[in-house]
């Protein structure tokens, strides 16, 4: 027969190993866990590169959203791939041989996403191309699909262009230079070398002019007088696999003024009256026209003497201070510009006396 008493023990016993379960049950998410895929960042499309005479920066912007479309706030980290490929073994349709990987740090995401990150490179080597290739990841096994590819190639830059000068003109500037005959480093050019212009209006920011140019020389003539304009040059070499770009050279700066004077007058007319000798004419067509200015002379008189200046939009002058003899009369335009640009005369009319 079971003694009395037993049964407690054995249910003192159960209660032990079911106490834990029940609050590893109660400690456990209060939420629902989230999903893998919502946390594996979406792939990192806008990676891109900018390449001058010192080197690369490539640039990309932190992704905002994973793979389904969550907003991300964070970002633990990047992995930068990076493959270094003689030109002459460069397949532009062949798998990367990607040899070298980066680690780099993340940080949060602001609201909106917007935060960019810059990586340089600097040790590069003549004869090579070079593509680039970023991951971002979230955690361990967290780690976005890749990004977009960026390529270039990378030789001994050009030399800087030398003895740049620009000639202000009526609407246009001219540029000039010395051609470049070494590379950067003083080796020999290994391709043609052409010419980037660069220019700047009224201060604003440097952009280039239209593709480069063969000739040392170059007339820009998309200019509008009376603004400033600021220029640069850039040797670049052209070969099949890309372009190397060479440093900038000093800037110079131009103004181009108007020196084209309106047209002639061609219908002047005159007569005596009892107030003087009155003058008139049509107006002529020039966008800057200013005024008339009324030259006389009397016979024998080489150079005429100037009389009046007429005001738009007047078309008449009395001279009143005509002497009594014959007389020849003639008119010019003039413009707005300081000083301004005054046309030549017209034919000469006679009045006798």
């Amino acid at each position: 027969m079971k003694k009395e008493g037993h049964r407690p023990q054995y249910a003192i016993c159960w209660l032990a190993v079911l106490v834990p379960v029940v609050l590893m049950t109660a400690c456990g998410f209060k939420d629902k866990p989230i999903p893998p895929q919502h946390a594996v960042p979406g792939a990192i499309q806008n990676l891109r590169v900018d390449v001058d005479n010192q080197g690369a920066v490539l640039s990309w912007e932190y992704p905002k959203q994973s793979v389904t479309g969550r907003d991300l706030d964070r970002i633990d980290g990047f992995e930068l791939y990076r493959a270094e490929i003689p030109v002459q073994s460069y397949c532009a349709t062949c798998p990367v041989p990607y040899t070298t990987r980066v680690s780099l740090p993340g940080g949060l995401v602001p609201p909106g996403g917007g935060r960019t990150v810059t990586y340089e490179v600097k040790d590069l080597r003549a004869g090579n191309m070079y593509v680039f290739m970023v991951r971002s990841k979230t955690g361990w096994w967290t780690e976005s699909q890749d990004s977009n590819e960026v390529s270039f190639l990378w030789q001994t830059p050009p030399g800087i262009p030398q003895g740049l000068t620009v000639a202000a003109g009526d609407g246009n500037n001219v540029l000039q230079w010395q051609a470049v005959d070494q590379s950067e480093e003083g080796g020999e050019k290994s391709t043609a070398v052409h010419y980037q212009i660069y220019r700047a209006v009224d201060g604003g920011k440097i952009e280039a002019l239209g593709e480069p140019v063969v000739a040392s020389s170059y007339k820009d003539e998309a200019v509008e007088n009376g603004r400033e304009y600021s220029y640069q040059i850039q040797a670049v070499s052209l070969y099949p696999q890309g372009v190397v770009r060479g440093g900038l050279s000093d800037a110079v700066q131009a103004k181009p003024v108007d020196r084209t004077a309106p047209p002639v007058p061609d219908t002047f007319e005159g007569l005596r009256t009892a107030a003087g000798v009155k003058l008139f004419w049509e107006h002529v067509e020039s966008s800057d026209l200013a005024g008339y200015r009324l030259y006389r002379r009397t016979v024998g008189q080489g150079t005429p003497t100037l009389v009046g200046e007429v005001l738009l939009p007047m078309t008449i002058f009395t001279d009143r201070h005509a002497p009594d003899a014959p007389l020849y009369y003639s008119i010019s335009s003039f413009d707005t510009q300081n000083p301004a640009n005054e046309s030549s005369r017209s034919r000469e009319i006679y009045l006798s006396n």
